[in-house]
């Protein structure tokens, strides 16, 4: 298992290595860099005073060789400076990241164990009516657009019952946890729903398929609980291509979550990404998608390691 472990990690590492350059090329080919917004914005400026200040700035290097500054340096934990924000990158990157774990984390919970159950439960009597009720559900989870559910669940929620606040992290002069809790519901809940359809798909025919081989009706022949020969034979070899799945899901919440944060004024890892892009801030846009692609490549090795535990056979 060691060996295993040793193995994924380091391929995962040589794909952030690579990554990490490609995302740092590809910042590099938007059109107009932090220089020239400074020099539009003093006309004044000589050829000669421009050259100095790409000079200053390496700009006048190969890319190669500014990629391998830039990773030196973030080895070492700096990141470079916002242009926009006036900070360190990773001032600003903090708080946003922190935003975005509980997002994530809360309906990436939520959304999977719903899915969990109703996908078990559809898969037990395939074609019955608990099956079309689930199944009507997942494929609605999946067709409604999520700013759509945003907005409805504003005008519901926020507009008509005044049960919860529309946006934001809290309100004014009151950070208390309930507040907090208060504000994250509406946003949590529709990055659940978005997600809960596919997740419930996936769970119930990868059941469906489980329960109609052999170790099954052997267990059942044996005269195991069904709930046991459901939950620990069926289950267990179920999840192998249902982690898949949440694995990639995981990684895309991360950053994917643009529409979320926008509609509820959640200042998140999605809207700093996007703002930052928009905005030419390089160092900031770079550091943002890296820390997506960490999160999605830790995402990846943890679906490895459960594909061990889950089937012997594989890490062998």
């Amino acid at each position: 298992m060691t060996a295993f472990i040793l193995s994924r990690t380091w391929q995962a590492a040589l794909v952030l290595l690579v990554m990490s350059f490609v995302i740092y090329s590809l910042i590099g080919l938007m059109p107009g860099d932090p220089l020239d917004i400074m020099i539009a914005s003093n006309p004044g400026a000589t050829p000669e005073v421009v050259a100095r200040l790409r000079a200053i700035y390496g700009l006048d290097q190969p890319i190669l060789y500014r990629y391998a500054h830039w990773l030196l340096a973030a080895m070492q934990g700096d990141l470079g400076f916002s242009r926009t924000h006036s900070q360190p990158v990773l001032v600003v990157l903090i708080p946003a990241l922190w935003t975005t774990c509980k997002l994530m984390l809360l309906s990436f919970v939520v959304s999977v164990a719903l899915s969990m159950v109703l996908g078990i439960w559809a898969a037990l009597k395939p074609g019955g009516v608990v099956d079309g009720v689930v199944s009507l559900f997942a494929f609605a989870g999946i067709s409604v657009p999520v700013f759509w559910l945003a907005l409805m669940m504003i005008l519901l929620f926020a507009v008509k019952l005044h049960l919860l606040p529309a946006s934001g992290l809290s309100d004014v002069g009151n950070e208390s946890f309930g507040d907090y809790a208060r504000h994250l519901v509406m946003p949590v809940v529709t990055l659940a729903l978005s997600s809960i359809g596919g997740f419930t798909r996936f769970v119930r025919a990868s059941m469906i398929e489980t329960l109609r081989m052999d170790h099954i009706r052997t267990a059942r022949a044996k005269g195991n609980a069904e709930g046991r020969v459901v939950l620990i034979h069926g289950l267990r070899n179920a999840m192998i291509p249902v982690v898949t799945v949440i694995a990639l899901s995981f990684g895309s919440l991360f950053s994917g979550a643009l529409v979320t944060e926008t509609m509820f004024a959640q200042p998140g890892m999605g809207k700093m990404i996007f703002d930052s892009i928009l905005s030419n801030d390089f160092n900031l846009a770079l550091s943002g998608l890296l820390f997506a692609t960490i999160v999605t490549l830790f995402s990846n090795l943890l679906a490895d390691l459960a594909y061990g535990w889950l089937d012997p056979r594989i890490k062998l």
